[in-house]
């Protein structure tokens, strides 16, 4: 076999920015597009605004026409907090949406004695809806004061290129339960759904109608709309009536009883359940929730950042995104949300997936939101798309997002057993300590830690039970304490001290400068 010569081996340079997007962060398709691209990411939102109250609200003691409620609330302060963090927070383009990180917190309000004994169904919902917002009040103030105070910033100090590969890999592998497990319970809907998405948006990507890649661009709302039409004729067709009751919710377009619960209009307004109650308790144990929120919208937002073709922000930009996330988790008490404030990963992946990393069309997206949550029937049949097809989509979006973050190894020493062994140990406990904790609470119905003081449960529950979490923790640790000073050049270093300040690139006055030439009155540090 001949010798290959050194200058025949393919060299990729690191890059700053991910080459081959159509539209970056600040470059905007037409208008006809943005909107059509809108209502796509639209789509995808829907399937954690239905899924976290799906869960939570009959735990609550809800029905569905409570279930019908607190999905549009959700959904209209999504919109409402998408449009804040991309005018005035990091300028991103990402969906503020509901966070699973809230559930623990809240499973241990709805477990609450005083309130598990309410024997009217309605009026239990309401009182612990109220105290659910009481906490998530009380606990938004850590994001806020974190955020604001630029605490989160010097805490990202601490950070690197190489402790950020494992943190931002999870928040995508880290939701590996969201993906194939969900489609295997309706496997004739999802599975089709996820090889012809596949299909449509990467071998048949080159497929131009007037020079725009439909195929490519929209494969997301075209397959929804087949296998959704393919779902609804297995059902009229009576292919369900006689299987079990999961297979019925998992696979029949008529089970989740949104359309004939929801009002023909209705506007969610602040305090609509009533006054939030508070408790130290709930709010402490809330807190925990909080801060894993933040650790996983920071790894959100990195990945983010890269699909959009844009530079790492700096620390100044992620506290101030940080800030106006714990201003998210305030609106989700004061309306009644039912859970906390995250990035909606799969809305990120999509950037990726359509290569249209565009600011507009995510605010768009949340025009859409407050847009159909107010039209209750409207927004309630979109929102009965079967889960399954959204479980098809995350094995997707999930996978380019973990992706992203494995991409911040070009800018490391891989041939270092240091950061090998770093990058390692991270990975594998951010996966293997949550699992721990999530098959010890199905097999004992409550977590690891269950002392006689509640909010500490949920403190170490919460915290252990997110792999992005776990992983920071590993990563930063054990990042700043091997071989830290002889290191420097193989964390990557070097590379990220220019985008660890607003002035220390010139990029990032183009992607991250406040509207309306707010920056006069909030200059940048």
């Amino acid at each position: 076999m001949a010798e290959v010569k050194p200058e025949d081996m393919v060299h990729h340079p690191p890059m700053d920015q991910l080459q081959g997007f159509e539209y970056c962060i600040d470059s905007n398709p037409s208008w006809g597009e943005a909107i059509a691209l809108g209502f796509q990411h639209y789509i995808l939102s829907l399937g954690t605004a239905v899924m976290i109250p799906t869960m939570l609200v009959p735990l609550m003691g809800g029905n569905d026409h409570d279930k019908a409620r607190v999905v549009q609330t959700l959904l209209f302060v999504t919109g409402i907090k998408t449009l804040l963090q991309t005018l005035f927070g990091t300028r991103l383009p990402t969906i503020i949406g509901g966070s699973y990180a809230f559930v623990v917190p809240i499973l241990s309000i709805i477990r609450d004695p005083s309130l598990a004994q309410i024997a009217d169904g309605h009026t239990r919902f309401v009182q612990t809806m109220r105290a659910i917002q009481g906490s998530l009040i009380v606990s938004s103030s850590i994001q806020i004061i974190l955020g604001y105070s630029q605490l989160w910033a010097i805490c990202s100090r601490f950070f690197s290129p190489l402790g950020m590969v494992p943190v931002v890999a999870l928040v995508g592998l880290g939701l590996f339960e969201r993906g194939f497990p969900v489609v295997g319970r309706c496997v004739e809907i999802g599975l089709p759904m996820l090889i012809l998405f596949v299909a449509l948006s990467q071998y048949l990507k080159h497929v131009n109608v007037r020079h725009v890649p439909v195929l490519e661009r929209f494969s997301l709302l075209i397959c929804v709309a087949l296998v959704w039409v393919y779902a609804h004729i297995l059902t009229a067709s009576g292919a369900y009536k006689h299987t079990a009751l999961l297979t019925q919710f998992s696979c029949r377009t008529d089970r989740a009883n949104l359309i004939s619960s929801a009002l023909w209009i209705s506007i969610p307004f602040p305090l609509q359940w009533g006054a939030p109650t508070f408790s130290a308790n709930h709010a402490f144990g809330m807190m925990a929730a909080v801060v894993v929120s933040l650790i996983e919208t920071t790894g959100a937002f990195m990945a983010a950042a890269r699909l959009a073709s844009a530079t790492p922000p700096p620390a100044y930009v992620l506290s101030r995104g940080i800030g106006w996330q714990g201003i998210g988790t305030l609106l989700d008490g004061l309306f009644g949300t039912g859970t906390g404030s995250t990035v909606s990963v799969e809305n990120v992946g999509l950037l990726g997936s359509t290569r249209v990393g565009s600011r507009r069309v995510i605010q768009i997206s949340a025009g859409f939101m407050i847009f159909f949550s107010m039209l209750g029937k409207f927004g309630a049949l979109f929102a009965s798309i079967p889960f399954p097809i959204f479980a098809a989509i995350y094995c997707v979006m999930f996978g380019i997002v973990a992706a992203v973050g494995l991409s911040f190894l070009q800018f490391t020493n891989m041939n270092s057993m240091r950061n090998l062994f770093i990058v390692g140990v991270s990975l594998f406990l951010g996966l293997s300590i949550p699992e721990y904790f999530s098959r010890y609470t199905t097999s004992a119905q409550q977590g690891p830690a269950h002392t006689k003081a509640g909010w500490f449960n949920d403190y170490i529950n919460s915290v252990f039970s997110s792999p992005p979490t776990v992983a920071l923790i590993v990563a930063v640790l054990l990042d700043n304490t091997l071989d830290v000073r002889e290191a420097a050049r193989d964390r990557g270093m070097p590379w990220w001290a220019r985008f660890r300040t607003f002035r220390g690139d010139s990029r990032n006055e183009e992607f991250y400068t406040l509207p309306f030439n707010l920056n006069r009155f909030f200059p940048p540090s």
